[in-house]
């Protein structure tokens, strides 16, 4: 049981690497961030379906079941288009900086929805998580529409990450993937109809527009979203959030190396990207002692 755990918990490490390359694609890829991620999520169906049917895998549910499924799939939808959507008006680093608060998030979720006790150590990092916060958006004022939208993006990252850890108890990590990235795919579709976009021309994008969204829908969706949602069994989300802090590591490392000038920020940001990842870091290490104990 341990070892399992311990197998779970590096492959978690390897996909949040994956991940870390995810905000990368979406800034060299030259659509829109709305048609972005249908392209991702649709490609990304597809290829978890011919999984499924290769492998015999039955994904019969009931009408409750497809309900939550959905609920799940909007949630997803609108997380990746913030998250696109902030990269496009920001920049990688502001992105990935802000999204490293979604281990916050989850407790603030926990205790607001389901009466979790409040402890002083999560509110106390919770105080300097904020401060953090401030100290980025008075570095980099230019971006404080992209910093919030950010952090929307990862609220609802956090939301999703509870609601797949219940889902997985009862439900296969590939046909949980495959529903919920279907109705993102179909609640962008419907976003996209009415804003009159849909006609020949949508399906025309560049060749390395196509190679990008290729890699972003195999690799970092399809394979990474069922593997992730997998993981789950045996690591909690907030386990899994405060991992996924590693993220924004590797993905402004990745920015400066491939976009060099256009992504280095002032010291101050990374003052409060730091102050921001020690409080997460923090937080996770006391709970696992507790654990421990």
């Amino acid at each position: 049981m341990q070892d399992a755990k311990l197998k779970n918990y590096l492959h978690l490490h390897f996909i949040i690497f994956i991940w870390g390359f995810t905000a990368i694609l979406g800034a060299l890829i030259s659509i829109d961030a709305i048609p972005l991620v249908w392209f991702r999520v649709t490609i990304a169906v597809i290829l978890i379906l011919i999984y499924l049917l290769i492998k015999k895998i039955s994904f019969k549910k009931s009408f409750k079941e497809l309900l939550q499924f959905l609920f799940g799939g909007v949630l997803i939808a609108i997380h990746w288009i913030t998250f696109f959507y902030a990269i496009k008006i920001a920049n990688v680093s502001i992105t990935l900086a802000a999204m490293s608060t979604g281990a916050l998030f989850i407790t603030l979720i926990q205790w607001l929805l389901f009466k979790k006790k409040i402890i002083g150590y999560e509110l106390l990092f919770s105080l300097l998580a904020i401060v953090g916060l401030v100290i980025i958006f008075q570095a980099e004022s230019n971006y404080v529409i992209g910093i919030g939208v950010a952090l929307f993006s990862s609220f609802l990252s956090a939301s999703f990450s509870i609601l797949n850890a219940k889902l997985i108890k009862t439900h296969k990590a590939s046909v949980i993937s495959f529903y919920e990235l279907l109705f993102a795919s179909l609640f962008i579709g419907i976003i996209l109809f009415f804003q009159g976009v849909i006609s020949s021309n949508f399906f025309i994008l560049s060749k390395t527009d196509w190679l990008y969204l290729i890699i972003l829908a195999s690799i970092c969706t399809a394979y990474a979203f069922v593997a992730s949602t997998e993981v789950l069994k045996s690591v909690s989300p907030f386990t899994m959030m405060l991992t996924i802090n590693l993220e924004p590591i590797y993905g402004i490392v990745l920015a400066i190396i491939i976009f060099k000038q256009k992504e280095i920020m002032t010291a101050n940001f990374y003052y409060g990207a730091l102050l921001i990842l020690i409080t997460v870091v923090l937080n996770g290490v006391i709970k696992l002692k507790k654990k421990q104990v």
